[in-house]
This record gives structure tokens, sequence and C-alpha cells, in this order.
């Protein structure tokens, strides 16, 4: 009896590889993420917010390609501040500054606990797109490559398709990085790692709050994602 293949949720992604900070897309894509600062506009006085849409108007007429603008909100993870906290707590000399940062320690702990504080994260995506080559053998003979019986696999290159995403990339990021700072915001390219917990924390939302696994990118062979349905 033939043994029983399972198939990894990965096989199910979009995602080819995550390498040298870009996400390797299987249809032959690619895409590079930035991270970026936020401006309370409200708070500004009504010249500077002259000024900000002024800037932001010439950034958006700036772009000659492409871009995805994304904002996630997420429940706030303070553990690590929580942790710098009773580090606080035992340098201090006296027993009522002790006091003071456990109480101060209990009060974020309880507001956070009553209180559904959300994270916001900005981003916006590059993405890399090849152009599509026309292949030979009639006008249409292209759909048998993605549907019917002769449906093939499209085999990538790897190498090829990272060279190429980078050349087409790089410059957009450059360009569209000093654009923001300019705006008066700071934004900076996810790197490979950043990636790979941005994407663990997208796929698994219910138990990445709860698992902080530091997922070293030439080791993440394992699924990345839990399964919807129990098997």
């Amino acid at each position: 009896m033939a043994s029983k293949i399972v198939a990894s949720t990965q096989q199910h992604l979009d995602i080819l590889d995550v390498v040298d900070d870009l996400i390797l897309l299987k249809n032959g894509g690619a895409a590079c993420v930035i991270q970026t600062t936020s401006v309370n506009f409200d708070l500004l006085s009504e010249r500077e917010q002259d000024a900000m849409i002024g800037a932001y108007a010439n950034l958006l007429n700036s772009l000659s390609f492409t871009v995805q603008v994304i904002v996630r909100s997420k429940k706030m993870d303070i553990t690590a501040y929580l942790e710098k906290l009773e580090q606080v707590e035992a340098q201090q000399p006296t027993p009522q500054l002790r006091e003071k940062v456990i109480a101060y320690r209990g009060f974020i702990q309880e507001l956070i606990t009553k209180n559904e504080v959300l994270d916001k994260r900005f981003y916006v995506v590059i993405p890399y797109q090849p152009s599509i080559s026309m292949p030979t053998g009639g006008p249409f003979s292209w759909l048998h490559n993605l549907t019917g019986k002769g449906q093939k696999r499209v085999r990538i290159d790897k190498r090829y398709l990272l060279e190429q995403a980078k050349t087409q990339i790089a410059p957009k990021r450059d360009g569209l990085t000093k654009e923001f700072g300019r705006v008066g915001i700071k934004a900076h390219a996810l790197t490979t790692q950043e990636l790979v917990e941005l994407l663990y924390e997208i796929y698994n939302p219910g138990v990445a709050p709860e698992q902080k696994p530091k997922l070293n990118p030439e080791e993440y062979t394992s699924p990345l994602v839990e399964p919807a349905v129990a098997i």
C-alpha cells in the first residue's frame, strides 16, 4: 500500500521564498515591503498641514510605478515593555521606588487587559512583475499553459528572478524612501528576518501573539501557516 502524501500548507501560498529582503512569488513576481511611521495630522498647525499636503502631493506625482498601501491593526503586545519594567524594578535602590515601579507595571497590565489597545502599522509594497512574452504557436496558445488539459507548471529560476527584481526594485525603493523623508515620514525596507516574522503574524493570527519564534530565514522549512481545518 502506497504511503499517504501529506501536502504542506506552503504549497497553497503564493510565496515562493523570502531572500535578500525581498518576497519572491510563485507567479514569477517579487515584492519589497517598506514600513513607515505616521504623522498626527490633527496636531499640526494650519501652515504645517498645508505644507504636509503639498509634500504628499509631490510624492504622489513623483510615482511612475505601482505601489500598494497596507494598514495593519493588531492588539498591542507589551511583553517586551513589561520585561523592561521588571529590570528597572530590580535596579531600584529603595523599597519605596520598587513599589512605585510595581504599581505602574500593574496599571499598564490592567489597562491593556480591560481595553482593546491597538497598534497600527503602515506598509508600502513595491511590486515587481516581469513582462510576459507571447509564446510561439499562435495568438491563443498561451491559454494552454494556464487552463485545460495542457496545463503546465511554470518553473522559476529563483536566482534570475532575484537579480531582475533587485535591479528593478532598488532604485524605486531608494527614491520612495527619500520622498517619504521630505514629507517628514521615516521609512525603511523590511529585512529578510522582519519579512518572515511579518508573514508569520499574518498567516498565524491566533498563535502569533503567544508564540514569538526566532525564525531563522535559512531554516524555515517547516510550514509557517496553521491549518484552518483540523486533519
